[in-house]
């Protein structure tokens, strides 16, 4: 039977998750999984490390607390972790084992282009689980028969400027992909963009189309560094050619900023004798 404290740090804890969420925060809660006892209790953790909820001892939650950082920064969404792996001066822990769950929103992509390749994009996006918005000036392109699945939300923007700071909101979690349909419409949506923190920003376009859209921006006093950032000419070089694949080209950029990854091949190519 669950005692009175029990279902206070449940409750204090659902309550956390929610705000967390709710907020654009990132946080971690721990689940024993296996042990002698006090299997199912929980630890949340803050980002700024604040402990919430008990595993059973003060030692524990320390050792737990410690091990978050390393877990935050392997950008995994869920770790199964072995206790004598990070805390051995526990004791007699064989066996004890640890869930370690991401508790954020659902990564979001910001389309500013609902041509093809914003089309495509959107439902690539989908698939892999981020919430999807586009954004186009153009009302019959941005029409639901054109994006029949509900979960992609679709912004008739009057005023680009104002449709993408809305929707990219202070930018945690976020990637934003411009690929509208001219020069012009690109520099109002980047420029839009670099004022909101968004976690990744690409532009599509040939080296010089983008060159020349970023110089522009640096002469209208937009920080340069800032403009590093802008992935430009957007995506991996997998030789995309239709939009379905120049989409997946996208997304697998964004997967890998978001994941760490370095966009190289797994496979490991023979030497010929």
């Amino acid at each position: 039977m669950s005692s009175a404290n029990d279902r206070s740090d449940s409750t204090e804890i659902a309550e956390r998750i929610t705000r967390t969420i709710s907020e654009g925060s990132t946080a971690t809660l721990v689940t024993l999984i296996r042990a002698e006892s006090n299997v199912g209790a929980k630890l949340f953790v803050e980002e700024g490390l604040e402990v919430f909820g008990s595993l059973g001892s003060q030692e524990l939650n320390e050792a737990v607390a410690g091990r978050v950082r390393s877990f935050l920064e392997s950008r995994a969404d869920m770790l199964v972790v072995d206790l004598r792996e990070f805390a051995p001066e526990l004791g007699d822990i064989a066996g004890t084992q640890l869930l370690f769950e991401r508790i954020q929103r659902e990564p979001r992509l910001v389309i500013c282009g609902a041509g093809h390749v914003g089309a495509a994009l959107a439902n690539l996006a989908t698939l892999l689980g981020y919430q999807s918005t586009v954004i186009d000036d153009r009302q019959e392109f941005v029409e639901r028969e054109r994006f029949p699945d509900p979960r992609i939300e679709l912004v008739s923007a009057a005023d680009w400027a104002e449709a993408v700071r809305r929707s990219v909101s202070d930018g945690r979690g976020v990637s934003v992909v411009v690929v509208t349909r001219g020069h012009s419409e690109d520099e109002v949506c980047l420029k839009a963009v670099m004022k909101t923190g968004a976690d990744y920003v690409g532009l599509i376009g040939s080296k010089r189309r983008t060159r020349i859209v970023l110089d522009r921006l640096r002469e209208t006093g937009i920080n340069p560094e800032m403009l590093e950032r802008v992935h430009a000419p957007i995506g991996l070089d997998i030789g995309a050619v239709t939009p379905e694949e120049v989409a997946l080209a996208i997304m697998a950029e964004i997967v890998a900023v978001r994941r760490g990854g370095n966009g190289r091949s797994l496979s490991v190519k023979r030497q010929r004798r």
